[in-house]
């Protein structure tokens, strides 16, 4: 673990998905907490979320956000940088970065190999977690997402999990 990853945070999966599930937040889980949740065995330091992009859901995001302390995490300043948190803002782009007081989260309104959230939660995996229910994009979209991004950590999570489908 580096020095960064240590200096942040620990990630609060519970604070994080309970202020989403408070402000009525429509998302997917993505990445490796989704699939660590279908039995994936690697550790991660951050949860990465697609929202929806819809207008009053931008607006219920910016709310838990706001919540949450969101900054913008850079690794030159991993407290992260003070930026307005609305709705309006975060339309603006489809990837954000940040850090909260309950860990990294990242925000992917269209992550790679999809087309963002109705693709996504058509075939989302539901769980109870914390007392709300949590959409979970399944492994085959993470794995979809993953290719596309071809990142030299996906190429590893795809091989295990290609192999967590194959023993289903």
């Amino acid at each position: 673990m580096s020095d960064t990853v240590s200096a942040l945070p620990p990630i609060d999966p519970k604070r994080i998905f309970t202020t989403l599930a408070k402000h009525g937040v429509e998302f997917v889980l993505i990445g490796a907490l989704a699939a660590r949740l279908q039995g994936f065995p690697r550790a991660t330091y951050d949860a990465d979320i697609t929202p929806a992009k819809d207008v009053e859901n931008l607006k219920r995001l910016a709310a838990a956000l706001r919540e949450l302390d969101a900054r913008i995490y850079t690794e030159q300043v991993p407290e992260g940088l003070v930026f307005d948190c609305s709705a309006p803002i975060l339309a603006r782009a489809d990837i954000w970065n940040l850090i909260t007081k309950a860990g990294r989260l990242d925000l992917a309104f269209i992550p790679s190999g999809t087309t963002g959230f109705a693709d996504l939660a058509s075939h989302a995996v539901r769980f109870e977690v914390y007392g709300h229910t949590l959409l979970a994009a399944r492994l085959e979209d993470i794995i979809r997402s993953k290719e596309a991004a071809n990142r030299p950590q996906d190429r590893q999570d795809v091989e295990i999990m290609r192999e967590m489908l194959k023993r289903r």
